[in-house]
């Protein structure tokens, strides 16, 4: 799937501090060299999560899990927009405080992988969301 003797190529990549001190403790607790190893790891387990969602196909039911910053100048509303524009598709909603700045939204799906696919990546790409995950099964599980 990949190849290993590749010539490498450097990349500058600018990060919050805080970020970049979780991903070190992370790097030491795993054993990596360094911080380039974990980064090749990071991106290959990426890669490899958006292939196997681009795989699948039909219907499904899932899990979208957000976390966001509140704050965010317009957000919420473009949350509650994204879920009122997806009726049918996007069922209960469960929300959480999870500090003075951030919040967790859990949206649960059911419908085609495509749609449901499509939503979450319009989530990922707004301003003030920190996280999204999508995990999904069979709505049949004969």
């Amino acid at each position: 799937m990949f190849e290993i003797d590749q010539e490498l190529m450097r990349i500058g990549v600018s990060l919050p501090e805080n970020l970049l001190k979780r991903f070190d403790n992370i790097i030491k607790k795993r054993g990596y060299s360094s911080r380039s190893e974990g980064i090749r790891d990071a991106i290959r387990n990426y890669i490899v999560d958006y292939e196997w969602m681009g795989e699948e196909e039909g219907e499904r039911v899932g899990v979208i899990t957000i976390i966001y910053n509140h704050h965010q100048r317009g957000l919420n509303d473009t949350l509650l927009e994204i879920q009122h524009n997806s009726l049918g598709l996007l069922g209960t909603s469960f929300h959480v405080h999870l500090d003075h700045d951030n919040c967790l939204e859990v949206l649960l799906a059911r419908g085609d992988i495509r749609e449901i696919k499509r939503i979450t990546e319009e989530i990922m790409a707004l301003k003030g969301v920190k996280h999204v995950k999508l995990t999904t099964t069979s709505k049949t599980l004969d």
